[in-house]
């Protein structure tokens, strides 16, 4: 019974609407006003307050399936979420574990990536570059586009620049629109006064002026009518002013006055200060407080802090620093010089005294105590007092002699050598004081004191030598490598051959050369003896030491008599650095050593002709033939001999006798050359014919005689004749070019093309036929077709001369600079562009920069005459007599043989005398003044 009433109050008090489902529409707390809020940044509309949506009372199944259709529909396909691989948050593997397989693939894929982005990165950079510089020349920069006016500018004078108006700020509205002058009008009361003729210079202070003017209520300034003094409010003004001056220009010390010129005298004669921060000048002085109370008996500390107050201005502090520190270090030699040095003269010498008290033994003290000395008898007594307590000491041994006149020097250094029995310099310098015997007498005592220097050996050998004992000079020499190899000094040969050199150069002729003759052989194996005494006689002619070379040559030529090499070198030598004399002796016994050496006949031949000994120079030429018959050279010198002095019948029936025993095409074409120079065409043409039939490969022939068929207007003739030689010689290179020369003339534009092309065709990168097809064209006017001829030879032959030199002038004239310098870099050391930059810079009038390359261009190349002759046309323009003297001088021994303008002239038969000096004068007569 008990039980039923509990459950029928539970059932009783049970609310009736717990765990039924609310009434549809239902909406919590609306019945209070809780109708909620929607806000501008929702997205989507705004709901009103009573419209509420009906599935909030769907049961909760259907709930959660209609909220994730609506998560699957309301994905957020914003940009900001999409990802390149996941797509849209990630959707697509947002799910799935990222294990190990997954971070292995995505690092193959990234260096598949780099990979792929390496081989591209070459192509891109490079494309990116051209880019840019495509669009800089599109749109190029403010400063691109007046850079040619930036560079005119320096032609301004200095009276333009100050004509120049001022341009003042055009921000300014009143700068730019200038308003005219006002002017304020008088009273009517002071024009009244002035018409009275009387002068006011009292204002009223009933008008508006007086107001103006500050202090109007000064009784002073007040007449007695009441108005107010102009004249009295000037002289206030300027007292006032004057207060106010002075003022200004007061200085700390009380000073009224500032003498302006004084004061900057006072400012350069103070002593700078340093101009560090202070704080390091704290820190570092502390330190070295610190060091030297710790360790007062290091030295360094106590000169480091007197330099650090000498450098902030406090010197006096540091001579105290300094005095203090030689106190305490009173046997340090540093401390003491450097109170000397910072002490004034006067007081120097008491200082320097002083060390020399403490330190008696010290050669530095003893030195600067003579320095501190004006007069030279207190430096002698200063010295002298040093030996007495430094006997041993070399230095001070020298200063003193230096000092002495040379008989007191001698008594000097007799005593020096004594006491410093291992010093050279003194027994050397003792030595060139004595007399002959006494001077041996020293220089024996050197040796016996120091038996391991060689000098003291080369010094008694000059000494003979200087006194005309030669014969003594190689036994002394002999002598010391004996000597100094017992006494274990190795003998070293590049030592040796710099003291023979050095001997040389003291005028000790024959102890040099017996210095090369004594150690020529040592440490040479015999296999290398010809190579390294031909390298020993170089470097001794790079030295200036002739002698020293002449010595190694005569040894060398001794052990080697019959080496035609040694005998060339060497006369070689004799041309450059000897005598005609000497040049001739040694050919006289080069020829008896090796007589089939036809150069050594011809070049004493040479020298004699030179020297106007023609007879000599037949005698020569004469047994040149007993040692060499048929010897092609030996004939043509000997040809050359003759027709050059005039004897054109004796030369005739050398070349008859050459042709009948030795005819070669060399001198078929002399005999040719000779008749032809001799104006007998028909004979020259009848050996040119048998010569051509002969040796129909040399193309010299087909040449002469194609020339002297022009010569004679035979023009077919001519044409035929040079179509043949370029069939038998179409490697020959000058052929082609006088045929395309000759249809050039005949006004056959296109068939010389045709000829220059087919030379192209059969010798590929040939820069002489490209230059002759540019040229044709720039004659022809067409210079379009000369510029992509140019491309195209360039593009063939990037490392020619010639094409570059002849590119630089083709430019207009503001690009050749830029031209010049991709010539260097294609071709830094070729004579041709080298010339054509010379010839740049004379066009710019650069005097000094034309001259040095000039000097380089014939430096390169002395074999090119063009380089000989525009140097010398420019000296004759910008240079002196001396200058014009040295170029010709200098040409004529390079003896030039090429160059276009060159050969132009020495190869036209009317020159055919000339000599070096005359064709130089005559291409000079024709050279064009570079434009």
């Amino acid at each position: 019974m008990a039980n039923l009433t509990a459950a029928a109050l539970a059932n009783r008090n049970k609310k009736h609407f717990l765990g039924v489902p609310a009434p549809l529409g239902y909406v919590a707390g609306v019945g209070r006003g809780a109708t909620g809020f929607t806000t501008r940044s929702d997205i989507g509309p705004a709901r009103d307050a009573n419209d509420v949506s009906d599935d909030r009372h769907a049961p909760p199944a259907a709930k959660r399936k209609k909220k994730e259709e609506e998560e699957e529909d309301d994905e957020d396909l914003n940009d900001s979420n999409y990802d390149e691989f996941s797509g849209y948050s990630g959707s697509l593997f947002s799910k799935d574990p990222y294990d190990k397989d997954d971070a292995e693939a995505d690092a193959i894929y990234e260096s598949i990536d780099k990979r792929m982005d390496e081989k591209r990165k070459e192509y891109r950079e490079k494309r990116l570059k051209e880019d840019l510089e495509r669009y800089r020349q599109e749109r190029p920069k403010i400063q691109q586009q007046f850079s040619d006016l930036k560079r005119n500018l320096v032609n301004v004078t200095a009276e333009e620049w100050s004509t120049i108006p001022e341009v003042g700020d055009s921000r300014n509205r009143k700068q730019r629109n200038p308003r005219a002058e006002k002017f304020t009008p008088l009273p009517d009361s002071v024009l009244s006064r002035s018409l009275g003729g009387e002068t006011q210079s009292n204002i009223d202070p009933r008008s508006g002026l007086a107001s103006m003017v500050p202090g109007v209520t000064t009784p002073g300034m007040l007449t007695p009518t009441g108005d107010l003094d102009l004249r009295k409010i000037g002289q206030a003004r300027n007292t006032l002013m004057n207060v106010k001056l002075s003022q200004v220009s007061d200085s700390v010390t009380g000073q009224t006055v500032v003498d302006p010129k004084g004061y900057l005298t006072d400012l350069q004669s103070m002593i700078p200060t340093y101009g560090g921060d202070i704080n390091d000048i704290k820190k570092a002085r502390l330190l070295l407080k610190s060091v030297r109370e710790t360790n007062p008996n290091h030295p360094p500390a106590w000169i480091a802090s007197a330099r650090l107050e000498e450098v902030t201005g406090k010197v006096q502090m540091a001579r105290n620093l300094i005095m203090a520190g030689c106190e305490m270090n009173p046997l340090s030699e540093d401390l003491w010089l450097e109170a000397s040095r910072l002490q004034p003269p006067d007081t120097a010498k008491a200082v320097i005294a002083q060390a020399a008290r403490h330190i008696p033994t010290s050669v530095r003290i003893w030195i600067k105590a003579a320095d501190l000395e004006s007069e030279q008898k207190a430096k002698r007594r200063v010295f002298r007092k040093a030996l007495e307590h430094i006997p041993n000491s070399v230095r001070l041994w020298k200063a003193a002699v230096e000092m002495e006149n040379p008989d007191d020097a001698r008594i000097l250094l007799s005593r020096a050598v004594e006491c410093c029995n291992t010093s050279v310099e003194l027994w050397l310098a003792l030595a060139r004081l004595e007399t002959y015997e006494n001077a041996r007498k020293v220089l024996n005592k050197a040796r016996e004191n120091i038996p391991t220097d060689k000098q003291i050996w080369t010094t008694a050998a000059k000494l003979e030598e200087a006194n005309g004992n030669i014969h003594m000079v190689e036994k002394i020499i002999d002598r010391a490598l004996t000597s100094l190899s017992a006494n274990g000094v190795e003998i070293n040969r590049e030592m040796w051959f710099q003291e023979a050199i050095e001997s040389e150069k003291s005028g000790a002729v024959n102890c040099c050369q017996s210095i090369v003759r004594a150690i020529i052989g040592i440490g040479v194996e015999e296999e290398d003896r010809k190579q390294t005494w031909i390298d020993d006689a170089d470097f001794c002619a790079k030295e200036g030491a002739y002698e020293c070379a002449r010595a190694v040559f005569a040894h060398a030529l001794q052990v080697f008599p019959s080496k035609k090499s040694i005998w060339l070198r060497a006369a070689y030598f004799e041309k450059n650095h000897g005598t005609r004399e000497s040049l001739e002796a040694l050919l006289q016994r080069a020829v008896a050593h090796c007589p089939k050496s036809e150069v050594l006949w011809l070049m004493g031949a040479k020298s004699k002709w030179l020297a106007n000994d023609v007879p000599a120079a037949r005698g020569i030429l004469s047994y040149a033939f007993q040692a060499n018959p048929n010897s092609e050279d030996i004939w043509l010198a000997a040809v050359k001999l003759e027709s050059e002095n005039a004897e054109y019948e004796r030369a005739r029936r050398l070349l008859a006798k050459a042709r009948a025993s030795a005819p070669t095409p060399r001198v078929m074409m002399k005999s040719a050359r000779l008749e032809w120079a001799l104006n007998n065409l028909s004979e020259a043409l009848k050996l040119l014919e048998e010569a051509v039939n002969v040796f129909p490969d040399y193309a010299k022939l087909w040449m002469m005689k194609g020339q002297i068929e022009e010569q004679q207007n035979l023009i077919e003739a001519a044409a035929n004749t040079y179509m043949t030689g370029i069939k038998k010689c179409p490697n020959s290179i000058p052929l082609w070019i006088l045929m395309s020369t000759l249809e050039v003339n005949r006004n056959a534009l296109t068939k010389a093309r045709s000829i220059l092309e087919r030379g192209r065709l059969r010798n590929p990168k040939t820069s002489l036929l490209w230059l002759e097809a540019i040229r044709i064209e720039l004659k022809a006017g067409l210079k379009e077709m000369a510029h992509t001829l140019l491309a195209r030879a360039i593009q063939e032959c990037p490392t020619a001369g010639e094409l570059w030199a002849e590119a630089i002038f083709m430019e207009p004239r503001p690009q050749r600079k830029t031209k010049s310098v991709d010539a260097l870099k294609k071709c830094e050391h070729d004579p041709h562009v080298l010339l054509a930059v010379s010839k740049l810079f004379w066009s710019e009038h650069k005097i000094v920069k034309c001259r040095e390359w000039f000097n380089r261009t014939v430096k390169i190349d002395p074999d090119l005459g063009d380089s000989w002759a525009y140097f010398y046309k420019f000296e004759l323009l910008h240079g002196t007599e001396q200058q014009q003297a040295d170029v010709v001088e200098r040409c004529n021994a390079a003896e030039p043989k090429h160059g276009e303008a060159w050969c132009r002239v020495s190869k036209n038969i009317a020159n055919w005398c000339f000599k070096t000096p005359d064709i130089l004068k005559v291409v000079v007569r024709d050279l064009p003044i570079p434009m």
